[in-house]
C-alpha cells in the first residue's frame, strides 16, 4: 500500500494504482478524455497530465502507477498551461459547431474547454476532412468531430469483439473509422451503438429520427402509438438531472401523452409474451431431443437482442439454428399493435404508426429488417433511443420533473415483474426460469424472492442449474433433468462462450445473450456516460420495480391469457408463429 501525496494531500492506495485513481481517492479531480475506467487507459489525449516531483517531464496520470513517497502536483501553472494547450489544439482541428451539435451541453470536450477557461481558438488553420457516414439505419459518423481518443476502437474491438473501427494513417491524416475509411455499412458492424455511447464528442451518434415522429403525430390520417422498453424507466430521468437508477415510469407516461401519442403501451406486455413463446419453444426442443430422439439445436439462444443476432449472422452463421425463432418484444408488440389492437379500434394496419422507445440503437436496424412485416406492413415504424426521447420532451417544453404520474393504456396493459427484469443481464433467463419451472413442476419457483442470484451481476459469463423434480404428467419426460443455463453480456464474452461450446468444453440447454455490457440498462442509446457504477444503479432500480409488483411471473399475466384466448390461439401455434416468430440469415463478412 504505497503512500503518496497529491497536491500535499496524503493518500494510501494499493500497489499498481494509477495517479489518476489515487487523486480521485484524495478528492482531487484530474480531467481526461481518452480514459475509461476499467476499460481503457492509454494516455493518448494527454489531458490528464500532472507534475511528479523529480520527473523530467509531465506525465499522463491515467497510465502512470504510483510509488512510495511520490509527490504529485495537479494544479501548478506548468500543468494548467499544458492541459489548456492540449485542449486548444484539439479544438483547433474540431469541426464541431456546438450550437447545432446533438451533443451540445452533453459534450466532454466542450465541458473541459469551459473548465479550463478557454474562450478563443489560438491556433486557427487547416482542419481534418469531415466525412459524414449515414449508411446505417442506427448510427451517424462525423469524422470532423473526432478527437482520436480511440474509445470507440477499444469498445468495438475489446468489449464487443467486432473490430469494425480502428485508427488509420498517421499524423494529421489519422482517421478513426471502418477499413479503408469506408462506411459502416461496408464492414462488419452490429450497430450496437456502444461506440457512440463512449464517444466524448459528437463524432458517432444515433440516427436522430425525432422529426419523423413529430411528422407522424401531426398526420391526421395516422393513429400513433408508442411502446416503452423496461430499461427506459430506470434511465430517462438522467436526461433531466435525476440520479442514475431513478424510476420515472409514471412521469414517462405523462410526458408521452403530452407529446400527443394516441396510446401509450408498455413493452413489458410483449416481454411476458416472449417468455411464453420462448419457454414453450425450449420445452418443445427438449421433448424432441429426449422423447422423439431426433436431432435438435441445443443449446437454444435467446433472440431479443438485435445486435447479438447480427453478430451471430456475421461471425457464427452455423449457429443460427440455435437461435430462438421468437421475435424480440419490440417486434412482437409492433405486429400485435397493427393486428390485434388495430382490429379493436377499427383501424387498418397501414393506418397505424408504431413508435418504440428503446435503450438500443440496434433496434433501429431491427425494425427495418425486411422480415419484420407480419402485419402486412412494417411492424415498427420508428425507434427512438432514451436520449432522443429526452431531447424530444425538451423540444416540447415539458417540465418533466413536475409531471404527475400516469398509467399505460389498455389492452396490452399488464406487465409482470419478470418482464421488467428483461432490462438487466440475467433478467430474461430468470424470467424464463420462473415460468418454465412452474409449468413443468406445477410448484412455486424455489429461489428466494424469485431471484436466481448466480446469474445476476456484471460478471461476463454466468451459469446456473435447475433440476425438475415431481413434474406434472404432461412433462414427465423432464423428471430428474437438470437444466443447465448460461448468461452472457457484451459480445466479446459470447464469442468466448461459443468457442467453449463448439469445442465441447461446455454444454447447456438455454443461453441468454445481451449485446451490451450490463444488458439493456447499458444500451447504446442510454444517457451517457455509462460505467459500472451507473449500470449497477439502474439494475438495482429494475429489481426494485420487479419486487414491488404483485404480479411477478409472465404466465400469470391475465392480459397474456386473454390475448391467447381472443386472438393468438395456442402458444407456438400457427397464428403465433405467423406474427411472433421469424428467421435470420447468414451475412458475408467481406
Amino acid at each position: 500500500m504505497p503512500t503518496l501525496t497529491v497536491d500535499d494531500i496524503r493518500v494510501e492506495v494499493p500497489e499498481g494504482t494509477s495517479i489518476l485513481d489515487a487523486a480521485k481517492k484524495a478528492g482531487v479531480k484530474i480531467p481526461s478524455l481518452c480514459y475509461m475506467k476499467d476499460v481503457q487507459a492509454i494516455g493518448a489525449c494527454r489531458v490528464c497530465l500532472v507534475e511528479v516531483e523529480g520527473a523530467r517531464t509531465l506525465v499522463a496520470s491515467c497510465v502512470m502507477p504510483v510509488n512510495e513517497g511520490m509527490k504529485v502536483y495537479t494544479q501548478r501553472k506548468r500543468v494548467r498551461d499544458a492541459r489548456k494547450m492540449v485542449v486548444e489544439l484539439l479544438l483547433s482541428d474540431h469541426q464541431g459547431d456546438c450550437q447545432t451539435c446533438a451533443r451540445n451541453d452533453d459534450c466532454e470536450l466542450q465541458a473541459l474547454a469551459g473548465e479550463l477557461g478557454i474562450r478563443d481558438i489560438r491556433f486557427p488553420g487547416e482542419k481534418s476532412k469531415s466525412i459524414i457516414d449515414d449508411s446505417t439505419p442506427a448510427l451517424v459518423r462525423d469524422s470532423g468531430k473526432c478527437i482520436l481518443c480511440r474509445r470507440c476502437v477499444t469498445v468495438c474491438k475489446d468489449i464487443q469483439g467486432v473490430g469494425g473501427l480502428f485508427a488509420q494513417n498517421r499524423g494529421f491524416d489519422t482517421v478513426v473509422g471502418p477499413a479503408f475509411c469506408g462506411d459502416l455499412d461496408d464492414v462488419v458492424c452490429v450497430q450496437c451503438g456502444q461506440c457512440g455511447a463512449v464517444c466524448p464528442v459528437g463524432a458517432i451518434s444515433e440516427n436522430d429520427q425525432i422529426a419523423e415522429v413529430w411528422a407522424a403525430l401531426e398526420d391526421p390520417t395516422k393513429t400513433v402509438v408508442v411502446q416503452t422498453a423496461p430499461a427506459i424507466r430506470a434511465a430517462l430521468g438522467e436526461c433531466f438531472g435525476n440520479a442514475p437508477g431513478t424510476l420515472v415510469t409514471g412521469k414517462m407516461v405523462s410526458a408521452l401523452r403530452r407529446l400527443g401519442f394516441d396510446a401509450v403501451f408498455d413493452t413489458n406486455f410483449a416481454a411476458d409474451l416472449t417468455i411464453i413463446e420462448e419457454g414453450t419453444e425450449l420445452l418443445m426442443r427438449l421433448k424432441k431431443a429426449l422423447v422423439d430422439k431426433q436431432p435438435v439445436a441445443l443449446p437454444m439462444f435467446t433472440s431479443c437482442s438485435p445486435g447479438w443476432i447480427k453478430f451471430l449472422e456475421y461471425f457464427y452463421p452455423e449457429m443460427l439454428p440455435h437461435l430462438s425463432t421468437c421475435k424480440s418484444p419490440q417486434q412482437m408488440f409492433g405486429a400485435l399493435a397493427k393486428t390485434y389492437y388495430a382490429e379493436k379500434i377499427g383501424k387498418k394496419p397501414e393506418d397505424m404508426f408504431v413508435v418504440s422507445i428503446m435503450p438500443c440503437t440496434a433496434k433501429k436496424f431491427e425494425c427495418a429488417r425486411p422480415e419484420m412485416n407480419a402485419s402486412g406492413v412494417r411492424d415498427v415504424d420508428v425507434v427512438l433511443t432514451t436520449r432522443e426521447l429526452g431531447r424530444m420532451i425538451k423540444q416540447a417544453g415539458i417540465d418533466f420533473n413536475s409531471l404527475v404520474d400516469d398509467k399505460m393504456d389498455s389492452p396490452m396493459t399488464e406487465g409482470s415483474g419478470a418482464a421488467d427484469i428483461f432490462a438487466n443481464t440475467g433478467g430474461v433467463m430468470e424470467a424464463a426460469l420462473r415460468t418454465v419451472y412452474e409449468i413443468v413442476t406445477g410448484r412455486p419457483f424455489p429461489f428466494e424472492n424469485l431471484h436466481v442470484t448466480p446469474i445476476a451481476g456484471l460478471e461476463g459469463i454466468k451459469e446456473a442449474a435447475v433440476t425438475f423434480t415431481e413434474t406434472v404428467p404432461a412433462w414427465s419426460f423432464l423428471e430428474g433433468v437438470t437444466a443447465k443455463v448460461a448468461v452472457t453480456h457484451g459480445l466479446g464474452n459470447i464469442r468466448q462462450l461459443i468457442e467453449r461450446i463448439k469445442s465441447g468444453e461446455a454444454t447447456y440447454h438455454f443461453i441468454e445473450v445481451m449485446t451490451c455490457p450490463g444488458g439493456c440498462i447499458g444500451g447504446g442509446g442510454q444517457p451517457r456516460m455509462t460505467d459500472n457504477s451507473i449500470r449497477l444503479a439502474r439494475i438495482a432500480a429494475i429489481y426494485k420495480e420487479d419486487e414491488g409488483k404483485k404480479l411477478r411471473k409472465s404466465h400469470e399475466n391475465p392480459d397474456i391469457t386473454l390475448i391467447y384466448k381472443e386472438f393468438l390461439g395456442d402458444a407456438n401455434g400457427h397464428k403465433a408463429h405467423q406474427l411472433l416468430h421469424t428467421k435470420y440469415v447468414e451475412r458475408s463478412r467481406v
